[in-house]
């Protein structure tokens, strides 16, 4: 684990104390309010293995957030999932966020018209938490992104729910051959079999919906934008 493996360098304390702050302000408060809340938490402080006057000022957190990499937030996410016990079962779905560019200039110079981000989620039905996400600006098909996100997470699922737009047959061969139920409705490109729908059409498929669910926690808490670093 990143934050794990190099305890004792400089640069690995820093990013612990980092992190812990950012996580105290996840609680709806500014930077400033989350040090202060860090400050009359000494046994946070103590996990962590750091003093009252070493922490940050609130002016680093609000510049190190836009530098944060990928990597570090795919194993925040990694973490956050390990605080729920698994089920196996999940659902994936995908959801839109308007971009905000950080430079207009640089948007005209460079004719720059990417106006949305599409997050594809994997979650978990039961507890509604995120295991797994790809984000991309391009336009690329469900059934593309749903095989990076199901593949990576094959091991752990018992069953998948997801809309017709995840029919690919390629995707329920490999899944299949994993030991993934597929709740997926064929794209009815000729008549189906009624009692195949039945039999998908049942409480687990309709657990779907719980990605809607998220998505809409997600924009009504944090709101239904992300910001480009350039």
């Amino acid at each position: 684990m990143i934050v794990e493996c190099c305890w004792w360098s400089r640069r690995s304390r820093r990013l612990r104390r980092r992190i812990a702050a950012l996580s105290a302000g996840l609680l709806e408060k500014s930077y400033r309010e989350a040090l202060d809340l860090l400050n009359e938490k000494p046994h946070i402080l103590g996990e962590i293995g750091r003093f009252k006057a070493e922490l940050p000022d609130h002016s680093t957190l609000v510049k190190w957030f836009d530098r944060i990499k990928a990597a570090l937030w795919r194993v925040l996410l990694c973490l956050s999932a390990q605080l729920h016990e698994p089920s196996g079962h999940a659902a994936i779905d995908a959801t839109f966020f308007d971009r905000e560019n950080a430079s207009k200039h640089y948007c005209r110079r460079t004719n720059y018209r990417v106006q949305t981000l599409k997050a594809t989620a994997l979650v978990g039905t039961e507890t509604q938490a995120i295991l797994d996400v790809h984000c991309t600006t391009e336009k690329r098909h469900d059934t593309q992104l749903g095989w990076h996100v199901a593949r990576r997470n094959a091991g752990d699922l018992g069953s998948l729910a997801a809309d017709k737009g995840y029919d690919w047959m390629e995707l329920r061969d490999k899944l299949r051959e994993d030991g993934v139920r597929l709740l997926i409705k064929h794209r009815e490109f000729r008549p189906i079999d009624p009692r195949v729908v039945r039999v998908i059409d049942g409480p687990r498929y309709h657990q779907r919906a719980m990605c809607e669910t998220v998505f809409s926690t997600i924009k009504r808490t944090l709101g239904n934008a992300v910001r480009a670093r350039s």
